[in-house]
């Protein structure tokens, strides 16, 4: 069995296990997962604030009114990543685009990587979450995105 990469996604944190690549920001997420190819990865993790008008976000609108303004953040954030990534195997399997949802039949094999959410920022991870579950339940696989704690410094 060939081995499998793993993808960590967050602008400051970096995971105590060795077993993660670690990438900060929207574009070295694209690149890396372009340069590995989607049937290498097993596991991605996604932080959601992935720079400062982000960061601010999340601590001036976030946790004080519980409201994530995207309008608010500059740089692209771990839901774009998402939504990049779905973007990304539709176009690198658009065998998947064919069915209508009702005609889909759920296969053992799927060449998408298991995507979990460690981001602090509940909204964030919410969005990110949801936005994947579906991805996942319309192609009737597993809806096995959700958060994680992921040991890190």
């Amino acid at each position: 069995m060939e081995k499998k990469y793993n993808i960590y996604l967050d602008d400051t944190c970096t995971p105590t296990a060795d077993e993660w690549i670690v990438v900060r920001s929207y574009d070295e997420f694209v690149d890396k997962v372009v340069e590995l190819g989607l049937d290498n990865i097993g596991y991605i993790s996604l932080g959601h604030d992935l720079g400062d008008s982000a960061n601010k976000e999340y601590l001036t609108n976030v946790i004080p009114n519980y409201k994530l303004d995207y309008n608010n953040i500059i740089e692209k954030t771990g839901m774009d990543c998402a939504k990049w990534l779905v973007n990304h195997f539709y176009e690198t399997n658009p065998i998947y685009l064919e069915d209508r949802p009702s005609e889909k039949v759920r296969s053992l094999y799927f060449p998408f990587p298991h995507v979990y959410v460690h981001s602090t920022n509940p909204m964030g991870s919410g969005n990110i979450i949801g936005y994947i579950n579906n991805f996942l339940m319309n192609e009737k696989q597993p809806k096995d995105c959700l958060s994680v704690s992921i040991e890190h410094v």
